[in-house]
């Protein structure tokens, strides 16, 4: 297989791209699709795996690259596993976590007026990472990261859910963590692990 020296990333995400960027060999070119002004498919999957395939085909199609691109989410037990593939929709048309966080706070209520105080609201964040080539091969890897939800937010580092989840045998959220640990043990290393490789 030929070396890959160029590759799009495919998310409007900034926090997403950064994050794939770091995961992928500094001699790789990174091409962004937010830059490049083009739009984001509609993600009409009922799987992070499907989703995660619908946006790495649609760029890879758009600039006949090889596309990288994941759909993640955080999937909490006791919601039965929501918000799930809706992680980014709870956010709103703005992307705002902020409603998005207090939405979960809201929906943990709603199941249980005392959430606060168990012992253990148990959840997990879902990366399902997918390289597509520009003649139809791709390859999808899902990977894990289990914690549980934080009582309030806690931290300014990451995107998204980081500042409410603490990953298991750790006590600070992803929002408090430094970069560093986070990438060592999140669910988006986990499932590039599986694919790396490629890129070898």
């Amino acid at each position: 297989m030929k070396k890959i020296d160029k590759i799009v990333i495919g998310t409007h995400n900034e926090g997403k791209f950064k994050e794939i960027s770091d995961l992928l060999p500094s001699y790789i070119k990174k091409i962004s699709p937010k830059k490049l002004n083009l739009p984001s498919p509609r993600e009409i999957g009922s799987t992070f795996k499907e989703n995660s395939i619908i946006k790495a085909k649609f760029f890879s199609e758009k600039l006949n690259l090889i596309c990288i691109s994941d759909d993640s989410g955080l999937e909490i037990d006791i919601l039965s596993g929501a918000p799930g593939i809706y992680s980014s929709r709870w956010a709103g048309p703005n992307n705002n976590f902020d409603i998005a966080i207090q939405k979960v706070f809201d929906e943990l209520s709603l199941k249980n007026q005392n959430w606060k105080q168990e012992k253990t609201i148990s959840a997990q964040f879902v990366c399902c990472l997918t390289i597509y080539w520009p003649n139809g091969k791709y390859i999808s890897k899902t990977g894990f990261v289990k914690g549980k939800i934080a009582h309030k937010k806690k931290g300014k580092n990451g995107f998204g859910y980081d500042p409410i989840f603490i990953p298991n045998n750790y006590q600070e959220t992803f929002g408090e963590m430094n970069s560093v640990l986070k990438y060592k043990i999140d669910h988006r290393l986990n499932a590039f692990k599986k694919i790396k490789k490629i890129f070898i």
